[in-house]
């Protein structure tokens, strides 16, 4: 916008209005600082009905007047309280009807918290682009460990839970404690020393860095690149056991194996013993089983044997050669007898069938027949026609007690009208139509005279 020149004033001197100066110094504010990051402590909280938030930043020295609309805040995950320290993203712009500068707040979160988040994701990437994570430098842990080392503080309820938990599962493995603090600003080079303490004596077949749960401030010991790199460069496999199961640290990722507790990394680390023993058991009766299988089919091979050789025996051949030489000796002469039996039996069969075919046999047996076929001849007759006059009686019998002419020898008739047609009600008969009465003996054709 070109300056002007108002009259009565010196030539070339600039006059701006309030709110033409309020929009430039805006429109230079906005264009020339961008996006800025602010961190402060919030104070002045007003949240008025139109949902927007209005609050100031401020530190020991200043404070900075801030505006977050409604579509931008209710995006956020938390209502911010005054004297929270925040991290607020937004543009510096100008609120004109007051000539007041201010921070229009497009981003907040807690300044600790986030800071701390950012740091972490920096360092899982950096360390991930590096391939200390990559799955193919994990180590398998042992399956029956002698000796379990803990990393750990000797006074905390993590070494409890897993003390417990290693005894009641599997006693024989003895447990050996690196005591360490595992908060604090002394608790990363001591759990580092530890580590490699534990590397450098190799005492262990498994190690558990372990610690109870806590806010991230409180974990934060185990996000340390240097405990990362302590955990890859030791010799001995590590499982990491660091807060409840919802809490993921720098630790989890470089060790061996992850835990969601402490105690969930007793339990990773140590075999059941109970379920070993009832293995173990089970071991056992099979191989008895096994054994005992053995034993009746070696026993059961000797008894074969020593009944081949019982049958080898030259005497036992001898003796068996002598009894079928016998036995054929009587089959023979059986054989012999046999065959002379049958051949008489053959010749009388023979002679039977030949008696049996005779001409003159055979005219004395047609002989017989016809005659005792003349015989029953006239008896069958009589009795045929006898059963054939029964049956007809029998059946007029049966004809009539079903005829309707037997009725009608009791006064009955069967009208029917002049088509032939029987009538059996009143109503379908008119005064004046002709109708027939069949009675026992003869017809009857009749005129309706009147119904009821």
């Amino acid at each position: 916008m070109s300056p002007t020149s108002q009259p009565g004033t010196e030539p070339g001197r600039i006059v701006y209005s309030v709110s033409r100066l309020n929009r430039e110094v805006r429109a230079l504010l906005e264009r020339g600082l961008g996006v800025v990051w602010v961190e402060g402590e919030l104070s002045n909280l007003s949240l008025p009905a139109s949902g927007h938030w209005y609050f100031s930043l401020k530190d020991r020295d200043a404070q900075l007047r801030c505006a977050m609309f409604r579509l931008k805040n209710s995006q956020l995950g938390f209502t911010p309280s005054a004297g929270q320290h925040v991290l607020a993203r937004g543009r510096v712009s100008l609120y004109e009807p007051r000539g007041e500068y201010q921070l229009i707040v497009e981003y907040l979160e807690e300044a600790g918290i986030g800071a701390l988040q950012r740091q972490f994701e920096r360092l899982k990437a950096k360390l991930a682009a590096e391939g200390l994570f990559a799955l193919e430098r994990k180590r398998s842990l042992p399956r029956f460990p002698r000796r379990i080392g803990v990393v750990t503080s000797p006074s905390g309820a993590a070494i409890r839970d897993v003390l417990h938990i290693l005894a009641r599962r599997f006693p024989p493995a003895a447990v050996l404690i690196y005591p360490t603090p595992v908060q604090g600003e002394a608790a990363v080079p001591a759990i580092v020393a530890a580590l490699q303490l534990a590397s450098a004596r190799a005492e262990c077949d498994v190690l558990i860095v372990a610690r109870g749960g806590g806010s991230l401030e409180d974990l934060w010991a185990f996000n340390d690149e240097r405990v990362a790199r302590a955990i890859r460069a030791c010799c001995v496999p590590v499982v990491s056991a660091i807060g409840h199961e919802i809490d993921f640290t720098i630790a989890d990722f470089a060790a061996d194996a992850r835990a969601p507790t402490p105690s969930g990394a007793a339990e990773l680390v140590a075999p059941d013993r109970n379920a070993f023993l009832e293995a173990l058991a089970h071991t056992a009766e099979r191989m008895s089983v096994c054994v005992r299988r053995e034993l009746r089919a070696l026993a059961a091979r000797f008894e074969g044997v020593n009944l081949r050789l019982k049958l080898v025996h030259p005497g036992m051949r001898l003796a068996q050669r002598s009894q079928r030489l016998d036995d054929l000796e009587q089959r023979l002469a059986g054989a012999v007898r046999g065959g002379l039996q049958d051949d008489r039996h053959r010749v009388r069969e023979a002679f039977a069938r030949l008696l049996q075919h005779s001409p003159e046999r055979l005219v004395g047996e047609y002989r017989l027949r016809h005659a005792a076929l003349a015989a029953r001849l006239p008896r069958a007759l009589t009795e045929r026609v006898m059963r054939s006059t029964q049956r007809l009686n029998m059946a007029q019998r049966m004809l009539d007690t079903v005829s309707p002419l037997a009725t009608m020898t009791r006064g009955f008739a069967i009208v029917t009208r002049a088509d032939g047609t029987l009538v059996t009600d009143a109503e379908s008969i008119a005064v004046g139509d002709e109708i027939e009465a069949r009675l026992a003996r003869g017809r009857l054709k009749a005129r309706v005279t009147g119904k009821e």
